[in-house]
């Protein structure tokens, strides 16, 4: 499907999501107005979509809520500006926190990365409080320069994240574990 390892990533294949150029719906959540340039596209993720994600014809997203409001992965979006400083300190949390297999990826603009952790079927609540925990205690050694995801403070369908496009560094608990 890839040429990259995203096999961890368990992303939900059932539907997916494309930007387009123009507002698809405008959510009033709460007394905030959410402006959505993604449509929920209700057909199985295929390769050639993926394909085209990958040449740049389009820019297509994956949901991290199934439909069983569970979540496989808890991500960071790092937006930030010194990518190196973001991933050491973030394996090194990660690590601390018991949290053995992880992922970065390379997003569309330079230097951004999406940190997956890869927790399992979580329940959604769950997702919700390891994320902000995990941001929390990563805040504290970094100034903020990240999302997190899942998050309650966007409605549930903007809990997506575009397909990532080339491998950054990977973690996983087997090599790691022998020395805890």
């Amino acid at each position: 499907m890839y040429n990259i390892d995203v096999s961890l990533i368990k992303m939900v294949t059932d539907h997916y999501w494309i930007k387009r150029d123009s507002v698809v719906q405008k959510l009033d959540v709460g007394g905030r107005v959410f402006f959505d340039k993604f449509e929920r596209i209700n057909e199985t993720l295929s390769n050639s979509v993926i394909r085209d994600h990958l040449e740049g014809k389009i820019t297509v997203a994956h949901s991290l809520i199934n439909r069983f409001d569970k979540v496989e992965n808890i991500v960071f979006d790092y937006n930030g500006r010194n990518t190196e400083k973001f991933w050491h300190r973030a394996q090194l949390l990660l690590r601390e926190e018991g949290f053995l297999n992880f992922t970065a990826y390379k997003s569309k603009t330079e230097g951004h990365l999406h940190l997956y952790v890869h927790k399992g079927h979580t329940t959604l609540q769950e997702g919700y409080q390891i994320a902000k925990m995990l941001s929390m205690k990563l805040s504290q050694k970094l100034p903020r320069e990240w999302k997190m995801f899942p998050s309650q403070e966007i409605p549930k369908e903007f809990n997506i994240l575009a397909l990532p496009y080339d491998l950054y560094q990977k973690e996983r608990g087997a090599s790691w574990a022998k020395h805890m």
